[in-house]
């Protein structure tokens, strides 16, 4: 789920293959509409798929002008962009 909070949009519960496409939908309506600062402190349970999601978010807000930013991302993403070789990729951020 994702809620935009202030200058932050809030990701919970998981992010796995069954919530993918509603989480890119989500996600891009939030960056069309807030600064796109993604706190994934919530979220509770990732897969690959969360990498194609937070790309996709990353795609939306180029198109948009705009430069995503991650904050709190789970160490098991951190872990998954590792092994797929693309963590530097990550737009990481530091509040």
């Amino acid at each position: 789920m994702i809620q935009v909070c202030g200058d932050c949009v809030e990701v919970s519960g998981p992010m796995t293959m069954p919530a993918a496409a509603g989480l890119l939908a989500e996600g891009e309506a939030a960056i069309a509409s807030a600064d796109p600062v993604f706190d994934l402190a919530a979220v509770t349970e990732m897969d690959s798929s969360c990498l194609a999601v937070v790309f996709g978010w990353m795609r939306a807000a180029k198109a948009a002008g705009k430069t995503l930013r991650l904050v709190n991302p789970p160490q098991n993403l951190l872990s998954l962009a590792a092994v797929y070789d693309v963590a530097d990729l990550l737009p990481q951020y530091k509040l």
